[in-house]
């Protein structure tokens, strides 16, 4: 692309302020009785399904990702589904929602249960790719170094932290994550010398040892770095000139003799500038560097955060990018990088159902409150088409959790009854060190939560397999695999495929829970055998995750 020297160019080639769409759409949709809805965003999870967990509930996914993962696609209990290739906005009042979006809205009735709605839904708009992430996320788990060395990721450290999982009695292998500041700078993609003297041959140490390894990284780059020069500037570092593009500029953009105006971003770690993902420059350049890590150093994937999109992202009036677009379609840009790499995470995403991709949900306090939110959010994810979820990390996702000055003081228990839910979900995450955190019986709990994990990783492995095929969530809604039995707001225990029934404790101090037990023959995890359909309560000490496989 030739850069012209004039604003009116930008807009030829970029697209200038101005509404993308036409008049907005709208939709009006009855409750009917008895119906639930789920989706939206990931992080509605706690009020899903709407109109009988929450009887008023307001989103509007143009404005925002809401921290997580958001889809235009609402599913019924009762066989119906709402969908929009744009994104919209719904508000529930007095069983009636209203939508209204960028693009048509449409009611579609798909059959009379939630697995005929979606399946439905699903083959018409998300499609199942076939394809997984790298299943080493799956088949163990995950160790993510952030919590342990927050800003001071270093090599050595990151070894100790590798090598304390085994020393510890904990399952070795599976997938190393290395966090913010590992890199010099941000879009900077080099191993910090200062804090790696050798990092390839810490890869090296840690594949032996079993590990693949992840770094983080994020769509920002510093406006004083080599990437920043080379898209703006169009100069390499070796002086050659280049052809300029491929980050998002200002709205009121200026086209310079020297460098195209970049529009800062503000994020958690300060103003970046954000690499347009409409761009083929930006995209190139972006791949380029993930791949040369993997080349370079043995990096085996990549952690991909933010993303997210808010109110000042949008429209194309607050930023200019290479195609007309909006915040949301530049968060779906950024997730398609993840599709170059099986080894991926995203904790930020719009759209993309069906496809390869890890979703993290996003950090979760230290709280009860937490504890509570992680099944129905991986619930609402798997039902926004993405089956391969990760319920953040165990016993929080924020460093300042684990401060002794920490809003919520520190709970060995939470720790406990999260690892209990991750065990058996998809995935299962570690970045606070059990080793540290814990002792006594609430270690020994939280050891053998992970080495439940590994009980059934074949089993988990299966079932991600057959959600590639199918699209179908791998943790599921008792209401998802047993319609018509009473199971619709149920949001406390589920199903992992169709075999395990898991009910985790997630009440503080709770010594008992009621389990509601589908129709089947059941084996209990203390060897006992029980027949459904059957409410049954269990005992819950804190070194118990209860959970059964189906006999018939």
């Amino acid at each position: 692309m030739t850069v012209r020297t004039c604003a009116a160019a930008l807009c030829i080639l970029f697209g200038c302020g101005g509404s993308l769409f036409a008049a907005p759409e709208k939709l009006s949709v009855k409750v009917l009785p008895g119906e639930g809805w789920w989706g939206g965003a990931t992080t509605f999870g706690t009020s899903a399904p709407y109109a009988l967990n929450a009887k008023s509930v307001k989103f509007d996914i143009r404005e925002g990702n809401y921290g997580n993962q958001a889809v235009p696609f609402l599913v019924s209990t009762k066989g119906r589904y709402v969908w929009s290739d744009r994104a919209f906005s719904m508000s529930l009042e007095n069983g009636e929602m209203t939508f209204e979006g960028d693009a048509p809205i449409a009611l579609v009735s798909a059959g009379k249960t939630l697995r005929e709605a979606f399946l439905a839904a699903a083959k018409a708009h998300f499609p199942a790719s076939g394809k997984t992430p790298d299943l080493q996320l799956v088949a163990k788990p995950q160790w993510n170094t952030w919590v342990e060395l927050t800003y001071n990721q270093n090599q050595k450290d990151i070894l100790a932290y590798a090598k304390g999982i085994k020393e510890h009695g904990f399952p070795e292998g599976g997938v190393i994550m290395i966090d913010d500041t590992w890199q010099y700078g941000y879009g900077i993609w080099q191993f910090d010398p200062r804090k790696f003297t050798n990092p390839k041959a810490m890869t090296d140490e840690l594949h032996k040892m079993g590990y693949k390894v992840m770094v983080w990284v994020v769509p920002f780059v510093s406006m004083d770095s080599p990437g920043y020069r080379e898209m703006c500037h169009g100069m390499l570092d070796a002086g050659v000139k280049c052809e300029k593009g491929g980050l998002v500029l200002q709205s009121e953009t200026k086209l310079y003799d020297q460098y195209l105006d970049a529009r800062p971003f503000a994020w958690w770690n300060g103003k970046s500038a954000y690499v347009d993902y409409t761009h083929p420059r930006g995209c190139a350049w972006f791949a380029r560097e993930l791949k040369r890590l993997c080349d370079d150093y043995g990096v085996d994937g990549f952690k991909f955060d933010s993303g997210d999109y808010g109110s000042d992202m949008g429209t194309s009036d607050h930023f200019i990018t290479y195609k007309p677009t909006t915040g949301y379609d530049l968060s779906e840009a950024y997730a398609r990088i993840g599709l170059q790499f099986p080894l991926n995470e995203y904790r930020a995403c719009y759209k993309m159902g069906g496809q390869p991709i890890v979703q993290r949900l996003c950090d979760k306090g230290h709280d009860w409150e937490a504890i509570h939110q992680l099944i129905p959010d991986m619930m609402n994810c798997g039902l926004l088409g993405h089956p391969f979820v990760c319920p953040d990390m165990i016993g929080s996702g924020s460093w300042t959790a684990f401060l002794p000055a920490a809003p919520h003081p520190y709970e060995p228990e939470i720790f406990v009854r999260s690892a209990q839910i991750h065990a058996l979900s998809p995935m299962m995450q570690f970045s606070a060190a059990p080793w540290r955190m814990l002792k006594g019986e609430a270690f020994e709990a939280v050891k053998q939560a992970a080495w439940t994990r590994m009980k059934y990783a074949d089993y988990i492995l299966a079932v991600a397999k057959e959600s590639a095929k199918t699209g179908e969530p791998m943790l599921r809604a008792l209401e998802y695999a047993y319609p018509g039995c009473g199971f619709e707001a149920v949001t406390d225990q589920f199903l992992m495929g169709e075999k395990l029934l898991v009910a985790p404790q997630t009440k503080k101090g709770a010594k008992t829970r009621d389990v509601l037990v589908p129709p089947g023959t059941w084996k209990a995890d203390d060897g006992t055998t029980v027949v459904g359909p059957k409410k049954i309560t269990v005992e819950t000490p804190l070194m118990r995750l209860p959970y059964f496989e189906k006999q018939s």
